[in-house]
């Protein structure tokens, strides 16, 4: 039986090690936004610091893994056996459920995926022991005051660092202005001092305050000198942040880059429980059952032990800072992650991520009334003195930065500030929840989120918070499933979830593969969005509008030939996937139709005038393509899924025949758009001409049959409108392939 349970122990270091990777992906956004988002140095720099503070956060973590322990549940009165089903349950949903996370792009926090973990896998091995005794009761087994000052510190991070964000950010931008250069000669220097006094203090009371190296003598030395520390430290950096400027040197930049590194160095140091702390635990719990609990039993061996402090062994917590380094330079999910927040904060519009909800307009609409009550009390000469220091067209961004270096500096030192003060207050504030709403609060006084862009920024935000509370329902709910199905089941169960869990991670990292791969075809979007070169762009958005215009075509042929056989067939579920896949490509549609909005504002006058018409007109057929589809589908589904009569083989033997005709036109027109060919473009004019005939021929003869019918009216009726849609398709298929020709062609070769 120990062996059994050696093996367990090996394997939850073995989920540690998963773990680690998908925590660091999911976390990076935490300290990697700004320095990305602004570009404030090298992509290879960034990682460098970052991994630096990651794996000196790690080395010098406190050790101190007490949450795991006896954070949530009580281990005096739970047995070796119920420990080690509590902590495997928690490790295997904690790993699938991040890596969910990270694969749809969305950062969550850790620490309140490990809490509830804990929470829902202890509540349902203490229900079973409630119910088999008489002496025992909830509050006895479970500690909930730390979950709910979870809960509360959701609250207080999402309302505080988005408050804050704006504010300081507001203040900031009214001081710098977006043309900074010209306003720093004098204010740099207290800039830089404020900016890197507060590091150091974030440093100090957040990263380094339980530390492993550090003494209770040490410690309390900090505690009393905390203010003499800040001061010398503030007169010094002041003086030479000043004479670094004097040198040339970007400020802004250096402040990004020690804000990197402390967050870093933090995010390790603190957050390393939620990655070993449950492996550790279980660690803890096999040494001293092995020592001290062979004779009594692991039914009937009590966990007192883990009351006790926590000692966590050096080359832990080297082993887990080199797999977090190794995690973050390698993990493409981290980088999914960090596009997410990125996009959300960006100054200029672009792709939107995220679509329109209902909550994101009224939130929209009221923020903008109020706008408008504060503007009409606001004298006129104090709106324009503000609206010059917001006049974005005067923004300094690097090549490529979402963002400038302004507002990079103040995401990190205010988070961080933030994160030193809630925690010497001793209030739960989640790093995660501090640097994304700070982040989203910059954004916001920033005005990078423009009328045209509010909407869909709001509900990106709205999307992560919902996604916060998620974690902390599916991390009870699938814990609590977990731990029931393993204590049932024993040993048998452990090694089915291992097997399932395996399995899920596989499937999704092959998943996210081909989600990568499909999203490389965005990049000629990306540098289109970039380029300053109208001859460039004009090239850019040929390419990207055949990617496009193909994309449609192609879902047109694949779903036309779906509905038509299913409906002659009349298989339900074809349909009814047709009709689904229709309604998603209504919503790219959309997309589509904003992105190139955006990127047609980087072709030049001359070509906007030439071109523009025939580009726009091309989303427009395309969309109607779509629509046509839908309409076509709707009525066939209707049909089939009440059981109504269907089709006459007469009109089978017409439809079936038509309809194949009309799938190889548009396969046609497909390989023509994506080849860039027009050569035989009058082939499938002819085509078009000949379908177009046949069609109307169909429509008269189906006309002449419903004369004289009293019954099979219903179906004629929706016969009927298969070919008047069917004709709808052909007709926008080739007028989405006029117009592409002339947007793709010079006017000479038309």
């Amino acid at each position: 039986m120990e062996t059994a349970f050696l093996c367990i122990v090996i394997f939850l270091f073995i989920l540690a090690v998963f773990d680690l990777m998908v925590g660091v992906s999911n976390d990076a956004v935490n300290f990697l936004n700004s320095a990305v988002g602004a570009k404030a140095a090298p992509f290879r720099l960034v990682m460098v610091i970052a991994a630096i503070g990651i794996f000196a956060g790690a080395c010098m973590s406190n050790g101190m893994m007490e949450i795991a322990r006896h954070g949530i549940y009580q281990p005096q009165h739970f047995y070796f056996t119920e420990i080690i089903y509590i902590l495997i349950a928690v490790m295997l949903t904690d790993v699938v459920l991040l890596d969910l996370f990270n694969s749809m792009g969305m950062p969550t926090s850790t620490t309140v995926s490990m809490v509830f973990e804990l929470l829902g896998g202890t509540f349902a091995i203490a229900l079973l022991k409630v119910h088999s005794s008489d002496i025992l009761s909830f509050g006895d087994l479970i500690n909930t005051e730390k979950a709910l000052s979870v809960i509360m510190g959701i609250f207080l991070s999402v309302a505080i660092a988005f408050f804050f964000g704006s504010l300081v950010q507001y203040i900031t931008r009214l001081i710098f202005s977006f043309n900074y250069k010209k306003h720093m000669k004098y204010t740099i220097g207290l800039f830089g001092g404020i900016a890197a006094t507060s590091i150091l203090y974030f440093m100090l009371i957040k990263g380094l305050k339980d530390s492993s190296f550090m003494t209770g003598d040490n410690k309390i030395w900090i505690q009393e000198n905390t203010t003499m520390l800040v001061g010398v430290f503030f007169v010094v950096s002041t003086v030479l942040m000043q004479i670094l400027h004097w040198l040339k040197v970007n400020v802004f930049k250096v402040v990004v880059l020690m804000g990197t590194f402390a967050l870093a160095m933090a995010f390790a140091g603190n957050d390393l429980v939620n990655f070993i702390g449950v492996p550790l635990a279980g660690y803890s719990s096999f040494i001293d059952y092995t020592t001290n609990g062979l004779a009594a039993g692991p039914d009937n061996f009590l966990m007192t032990s883990l009351l006790g402090p926590a000692k966590t062994p050096w080359y832990f917590l080297v082993g887990a800072g080199a797999i977090m380094v190794y995690a973050l330079c390698t993990s493409k999910k981290a980088q999914n992650v960090i596009k997410t927040s990125v996009n959300l904060s960006r100054q200029d519009e672009g792709e939107e991520t995220f679509g329109s909800t209902p909550i994101a307009r009224k939130v929209v609409r009221m923020s903008l009334n109020i706008s408008n009550a504060v503007s009409k009390i606001t004298p006129d000469p104090a709106k324009k003195w503000i609206d010059t220091r917001f006049r974005k067209d005067e923004a300094i961004l690097e090549n490529g930065a979402a963002f400038d270096l302004v507002r990079a500096s103040i995401n990190l030192v205010l988070a961080g500030l933030l994160i030193a003060v809630g925690t010497s207050m001793k209030l739960p504030l989640s790093t995660t929840y501090v640097t994304f709403m700070v982040a989203m609060g910059t954004s916001l006084a920033d005005r990078a989120w423009g009328r045209d862009s509010a909407v869909y920024r709001v509900t990106g935000v709205l999307s992560v918070i919902g996604g916060w509370f998620l974690t902390a329902g599916a991390a009870f709910t699938l814990c609590f499933l977990v731990a029931l199905i393993i204590y049932f089941g024993g040993m048998v169960a452990i090694g089915v979830m291992i097997v399932l869990a395996v399995v899920i991670l596989v499937r999704s990292q092959l998943a996210f593969k081909k989600k990568k791969e499909k999203q490389k075809e965005d990049e000629i979007l990306h540098r289109l969005l970039q380029t300053e070169n109208p001859d460039d762009a004009l090239a850019l958005m040929r390419s990207h509008t055949r990617e496009q215009l193909s994309k449609v075509l192609q879902y047109a042929e694949e779903t036309f030939e779906r509905t038509s056989t299913s409906f002659l067939e009349e298989n339900l579920r074809g349909l009814r996937r047709a009709m689904g896949t229709t309604k998603f490509e209504k919503q790219l549609i959309k997309q589509m139709k904003r992105t190139g909005t955006v990127a047609i504002c980087r072709l030049d006058n001359k070509t906007v005038l030439e071109k523009g018409l025939y580009y726009y007109q091309g989303n427009d057929f395309a969309g109607e393509l779509v629509y046509s589809i839908g309409r076509l589908c709707e009525p066939c589904l209707e049909h089939i899924d009440n059981n109504f009569n269907p089709l006459e083989e007469e009109q089978k033997k017409e439809f079936a025949n038509v309809s194949q005709q009309i799938t190889e036109l548009i396969r046609s027109c497909r390989i023509k758009l994506e080849e860039n060919n027009y050569d035989s473009f009058r082939e499938e004019l002819m085509k078009v001409n000949a379908l177009n005939n046949q069609l109307a021929l169909l429509k008269r003869e189906e006309l002449k049959r419903i004369q004289g019918k009293n019954s099979g009216i219903k179906t004629s009726m929706v016969y009927l409108t298969i070919l008047q849609e069917a004709q709808n398709v052909v007709t926008y298929t080739i007028n989405l392939m006029k117009v592409s020709r002339k947007f793709q062609l010079e006017p000479q070769m038309i």
